[in-house]
């Protein structure tokens, strides 16, 4: 008797072999990094002194929290959703929000410092554009 005698067993031998691909574990280190560095940053600009915050910025301290809160919840956003499988279409979303934060960070950045110092948050942001982008196949609804 052969495996191929019992369907059954053949089908799981099958499934048991196929391989995962590496490269799946790529998104999901970038994404843990980048959730890091903004969870990091966003609640930094939440525990700050408001004077601290008007001092360094030429934004206001309560705008400046509100960035802080938007990177706390990117960063949960990036990691959460698709951790725990639930509504994982957030992920690219978050992502995608945190893109628009950088952009406005980089532009300020460049205007108030240096165009060499903006470099930082363009490349934070294309980071998470490329999370976004690897991503997207999560936006499709599952039926």
């Amino acid at each position: 008797m052969t495996i191929a005698t019992f369907p059954a067993i053949a089908r799981t031998r099958r499934r048991m072999t196929v391989p995962r691909p590496r490269r799946a574990w790529a998104p999901w280190g970038l994404q843990i990094a980048l959730a890091a560095l903004f969870l990091f940053a966003g609640a930094g600009k939440l525990v700050a002194s408001s004077g601290y915050l008007a001092d360094h910025s030429p934004f206001t301290p309560g705008f400046m929290r509100f960035i802080g809160l938007c990177e706390v919840l990117g960063a949960i956003g990036l990691t959460l959703p698709g951790a725990l499988r639930i509504r994982p279409a957030l992920t690219p979303v978050a992502a995608a929000g945190l893109v628009v934060i950088m952009c406005g960070a980089t532009v300020v950045t460049a205007l108030q410092d240096s165009v060499v110092l903006a470099l930082g948050p363009a490349l934070v942001g294309v980071c998470a554009a490329l999370v976004a982008r690897l991503r997207r196949a999560w936006l499709a609804p599952v039926r």
